[in-house]
């Protein structure tokens, strides 16, 4: 992902980038749901193929693992020949990863969104929640600035950026379809699938 990518033609897959506290969990499940497409998010998927929560594995096997797995569900993913239309939330670091990065960058049926807010206020959404990261994350605000601002440039890199502050989901969710075609607007499925998982995950590093 070299810069801000061409807008892709009907796009079958959207993935959701942007940091603790997005909303990436919330507006994919929605926009999903709006659309009839899958939705997964990818701590979910890790947590599956791991057998273990991502605090566990974070605490057991380190972040480097977690990056690792991380990057391998999302390959998986995005692999060429599926015929299936879904909705990806990425973990917030997802994009530190370089073959992640490089593997969104290559797929020309994906629309990568990037849910931008100012830190503070991501901060504080998570803040609020019951479930939200343990308090020593939150209060150590000069790491979550730095890894803020190394990862802005990436999420960035999106087709398409959608301002989240001043919008409640539901908000979100329909500037992101006015930028759909009508047709990929009007398609929906029956049998589809939803790993919903808290907004703001417990336990998680940012």
């Amino acid at each position: 992902m070299n810069g801000p990518a061409s807008f892709p033609a009907n796009p079958s897959r959207i993935v959701l980038t942007g940091f603790m506290g997005a909303g990436k969990t919330t507006v994919g499940a929605l926009l999903a749901e709006r659309l009839g497409w899958d939705f997964f998010d990818s701590d979910f998927l890790v947590e599956a193929r791991a057998a273990m929560t991502v605090a566990d594995i974070f605490e057991k096997r380190g972040e480097a693992a977690f990056r690792e797995l991380e990057a391998e569900v999302v390959r998986e993913a995005g692999e060429p020949g599926s015929e299936e239309q879904f909705v990806l939330a990425l973990g917030g670091g997802a994009l530190e990863m370089a073959a992640t990065r490089d593997l969104l960058a290559s797929l020309t049926d994906t629309l990568i969104v990037f849910l931008d807010a100012p830190l503070e206020t991501m901060i504080a959404r998570c803040a609020a929640h019951e479930e939200g990261p343990v308090r020593p994350v939150l209060a150590d605000r000069v790491r979550l600035a730095e890894r803020w601002s190394q990862r802005l440039p990436w999420y960035r890199q999106a087709h398409l950026t959608v301002e989240t502050s001043e919008f409640s989901p539901e908000a979100v969710v329909d500037r992101i379809l006015q930028r759909l075609e009508p047709g990929i607007r009007n398609s929906r499925r029956q049998d589809v699938r939803v790993s919903i998982g808290a907004p703001c995950k417990p336990g998680l590093p940012a």
